[in-house]
């Protein structure tokens, strides 16, 4: 039987699918949102989360320790296939159950954070390069309260910053960057 993540890393994935294919090459040296990455950085971590994670679907193990360049010849248009791969490999049956052998991690909190970096990261990327990056409402409503549990472990290993207090009105996306540490208002300017 399907499981629900998949559609969802699926959605996420095709959110930003676009963003990463409008990314000039002379927009490559851009500062991001995430103050450790430029643009081309940010999408080479992208890439070897996206890869990395389509192994810990099966259970397998991912190197984090360094970030391989990906930015080789049509990275644009590899994106979208990784990511297709990446949506099947969660889809498999099983692949929300037990305990990440890479991770240490339940394995539904490994597809959400996948699910979490391509939507955070994918604003991320349209920030800097100057582009509109609309979530989708469904993976943003799945991501948001998984992110919230885990932002505890997240800000303690220095993947997210510390959160700022949304206003008043904040919407679900406005609330999720900044339970990252991110401002929603950030312009390269």
């Amino acid at each position: 039987m399907a499981n629900t993540i998949s559609p969802l890393i699926d959605s996420a994935a095709r959110a930003t699918d676009p963003v990463v294919r409008g990314v000039r090459d002379e927009q490559l040296s851009l500062p991001t949102p995430c103050a450790d990455y430029d643009v081309r950085a940010l999408l080479n971590h992208l890439f070897h989360v996206v890869i990395g994670f389509q192994a810990l679907a099966g259970r397998g193990t991912a190197d984090f320790s360094s970030t391989p360049d990906r930015l080789a010849e049509d990275w644009r248009a590899r994106f979208r296939e990784e990511t297709v791969t990446l949506a099947e490999a969660w889809s498999a049956p099983g692949a929300l159950e037990g305990v990440s052998q890479g991770m240490g991690l339940p394995q539904r909190t490994v597809a959400h954070m996948v699910m979490g970096d391509l939507l955070v990261h994918g604003w991320d990327l349209a920030r800097a390069t100057d582009q509109d990056y609309q979530p989708d409402p469904a993976a943003l409503d799945e991501a948001g309260p998984a992110f919230a549990e885990m932002a505890p472990m997240a800000r303690k290993a220095g993947v997210f910053g510390e959160e700022i207090p949304p206003p008043p009105g904040a919407g679900p996306f406005e609330r999720l960057l900044m339970l990252t540490g991110r401002d929603p208002g950030w312009s390269p300017r």
